[in-house]
């Protein structure tokens, strides 16, 4: 069906339907007619309504199933293609039905002769309240434009069914409104505590008119909304309270790309073309965005996605009037915000005074809002389940995103022990600042390196605040993941020169571009668009860059200019042979004497390095050693790697223990084997910025450390305390009979000393 065809259909339909919900008619007969008009409508053999009710989906009306079926026919959420498409609130479009996974035959419906199946869910104020689907005898897949009339049809019956208080109360979907405290788990994404009560960013906005009565009108107000909208954003970006030359700066300009995008207004308006008010276009468009969000693995396109939905949220509450949120009304008091999702915007509206944190059903580490939110000071946890049914405007929350929990509603008890911890935390930082000047001797006068990992040019304040030795990784990647496109030469110069500037005379370590596997970017794609089935394990990081050879190169020369004058730190990521070292550190040398035939200024000096992350390179280091100025050990993908256990993966969190006998020894020998070379070699990662594993660590004999910035004064401090010939004493007798449990052992010996490992 030509799109064309696909929009007169839709609006034939809509105009049909407009009919029946204005009849007088019974609301069951209303909906057997509502089948017959879509069934015809789309050339259907089948078309059927499924409407939640007492928690079960009921067949409710039907063309060309069998009638007997009606009112009979039930299912769960999550059971048979219906159940499915209403617990993921998801689109299906298959050729053949019985091939799903979830496919669920029931025989009294007769629907054994139909092989072809597509189904949207009918979503009213953000859950699924029932199903409707088109089948046909012949197999085939339903074309694009096909499906997005369906979703157009649904949004109307999510009006004609909610008007006649068909499905279920919306509460009793819901989890009991519960009084008592109540701790809901989620991801970490910024570090922090804070206490506050809730508020929810965004009241609901109901959409009381789904089809337009005139469509010109609708598309006057939608053109509006969208000048007005495009302004905001405007406003918003140039009045944003930070430093010059963040990182920020660049989500917001890719955010403004968004606001600007013909694509998605193009849709907004063809939805209005088929015969829809603004609002119900707007929603429309959104559910779509929000169904192929929950179908993107790509963690990069769904934060653009989530983007967008900021957006469309923007407009709807523009065009409806109805712009009244958590930041136009203001924060009364402390404040912990609550939200589906957030965009880098919207955070922006907050006074930061009263906003202390930010908790979001959804979000993800590399989201836009995210990076905002860092340069912003506030802590943020994310994916947190069941948040909707658990808080209620006003409620007190105390969030500790350090621990990836939010208790709701807690107890007097809850709330001193939270304000001590706090209390305490604060003392903690206070005497870990008062290190900021102390270099890190053991007691038994041994100099440790401790060096901090950064990524965006706002961590480097981070440098003096901790009194770091410098940075032992820079993630040059973070540049890459929040631009639009290619970031240019002279974008990254500019990046890279500011960095050094910012350290001074302290060493930074320019690890170059690690993408690939969970950090894909939308503009370098490969392998056709196919999905890999082991992403970490696949095409990624200087792999990437040794194929995209010009990526490499441009890094190269970007790197070179900002160094020129000084001494330039390179480590390639990802390192498995020492051929791909010697071709990435290849690519450098013909850019330096492409630089020198320029006349430009050059580095001093280029010191080149390799991440040891592929546990195949310790079996080679005997060959690469003599052209390494430093190694680096990356422990967090060298450690599932070695035990084949994805790190993310919550079943497999007990067999990825850094203390375990297996990694130690196999660092052990990694220090053994560098042993008689002048090699620099650092543990980067969160191992080094754990007390318990740094102090294992110094005791293998590892005398360098490069941790998140928040783990420079801890570790400064357990340095102080460690004399490295009784750690390293235990550590051999430990490695050479490994006890029962690491952890404890190690534990045991430190408290029996007085050194908190916590």
């Amino acid at each position: 069906m030509p799109a064309s065809s696909a929009v007169t259909s839709a609006r034939t339909i809509l105009t049909r339907l407009h009919d029946v919900m204005a009849s007088r008619h019974h609301v069951q007969a209303k909906l057997n007619t509502v089948v017959e008009v879509i069934g015809e409508g789309l050339d259907s053999e089948v078309c059927s309504i499924y409407l939640l009710r007492e928690g079960m989906l009921e067949l409710f009306a039907t063309k060309g199933l069998a009638q007997e079926a009606v009112h009979v026919t039930r299912m769960a959420i999550g059971e048979g293609l219906v159940g499915t498409i209403a617990g993921n609130i998801e689109t299906l479009n298959l050729a053949e039905a019985a091939s799903h996974p979830d496919f669920s035959y029931r025989p009294e419906t007769g629907e054994d002769k139909y092989h072809s199946f597509a189904g949207v869910p009918i979503v009213r104020r953000e859950r699924a309240v029932g199903v409707l689907c088109v089948q046909h005898a012949d197999p085939r897949r339903y074309e694009e434009v096909e499906i997005e009339a369906l979703q157009t049809v649904a949004m109307v019956l999510s009006e004609l069914i909610g008007s006649a208080g068909l499905v279920d109360d919306e509460d009793a979907a819901l989890s009991p409104q519960q009084t008592g405290p109540v701790r809901l788990a989620g991801l970490a994404l910024v570090k922090g505590l804070a206490a506050g009560v809730a508020v929810y960013h965004q009241p609901r906005i109901t959409i009381e008119h789904v089809m337009a009565e005139d469509r010109d009108a609708e598309l006057q107000r939608v053109y509006l909304a969208f000048d007005k909208m495009r302004e905001q954003i405007d406003r918003m970006a140039s009045q944003a309270e930070f430093g010059v030359g963040g990182e920020h700066e660049e989500v917001l300009e890719t955010y403004k790309m968004f606001a600007y995008d013909e694509g998605w207004s193009r849709r907004i308006i063809e939805a209005i073309d088929s015969g829809l008010t603004a609002e119900a276009a707007i929603e429309r468009v959104q559910q779509r965005t929000r169904m192929r969000m929950r179908q993107i693995d790509d963690p990069l396109l769904a934060d653009r996605m989530h983007d967008l939905e900021d957006l469309a949220n923007r407009l709807l509450r523009i065009v409806s009037g109805q712009m009244g949120t958590a930041a136009s009304m203001g924060l009364r008091q402390d404040s912990i915000l609550i939200a589906r999702n957030l965009g880098p915007a919207e955070l922006l509206e907050y006074d930061k005074r009263r906003l202390k944190g930010v908790v979001l059903e959804e979000g993800s580490l590399t989201a836009h809002v995210v990076i905002v939110a860092r340069a912003m000071g506030i802590p943020v946890l994310g994916r947190v389940r069941g948040l909707r049914g658990a808080v209620r405007d006003g409620d007190p929350l105390l969030l500790d995103a350090s621990q990836g929990t939010v208790t709701v509603r807690p107890l007097p008890a809850m709330t001193e022990a939270f304000e001590a911890r706090f209390a305490k935390s604060k003392e903690r930082q206070a005497a870990y600042a008062a290190l900021r000047d102390v270099e890190p001797f053991t007691r038994c006068g041994t100099r440790i390196t401790v060096l901090m990992n950064a990524g965006l040019r706002d961590d480097m304040p981070n440098l003096a605040l901790t009194g770091a030795d410098g940075v032992g990784l820079f993630r040059t990647e973070f540049q890459f993941l929040v631009s639009a496109t290619l970031p240019a030469r002279e974008r990254q110069t500019r990046l890279y020169r500011d960095v050094l500037d910012a350290a001074g005379n302290r060493p930074v370590v320019f690890r170059t571009v690690d993408i690939g596997g969970d950090k894909v970017l939308p503009y370098l794609r490969h392998n056709d668009g196919e999905l890999e089935e082991n992403p970490a394990m696949g095409w990624r990081a200087l792999r990437v860059a040794l194929e995209r050879e010009g990526l490499l190169k441009v890094q190269a020369r970007a790197l070179l200019e900002a160094a020129a004058g000084r001494t330039l730190n390179v480590m390639f990521p990802m390192v498995s042979e020492p051929w791909e070292f010697d071709a990435a550190r290849s690519v450098f040398e013909s850019q330096r004497e492409f630089l020198k035939k320029q006349k430009k200024l050059l580095p001093e000096a280029i010191r080149y390095g390799a991440m040891l992350e592929v546990p195949a390179l310790a079996e080679q280091l005997d060959l690469i050693a003599p052209r390494l100025s430093f190694l680096s050990i990356g422990t967090n993908d060298l450690t599932q790697f070695l035990f084949a256990a994805d790190r993310s993966h919550p079943k497999l969190a007990e067999r990825y223990d850094w203390l375990s006998p297996a990694i130690l020894r196999f660092l052990r020998r990694v220090l053994l084997n560098v042993a008689g070379h002048n090699i620099d070699v650092t543990v980067c990662g969160e191992m080094g910025g754990r007390r318990l594993e740094a102090l294992a660590l110094l005791g293998l004999g590892i005398h360098r450390l490069s941790i998140t910035p928040a783990s420079v004064g801890p570790i400064k401090e357990l340095i102080r305390k460690i004399d490295l010939s009784e750690i390293s004493a235990a550590m051999k007798q430990w490695l050479s009979s490994p006890p029962p449990n690491m952890r404890e052992a190690l534990t045991l010996w430190a408290q029996e000393r007085g050194i908190e490992v916590d």
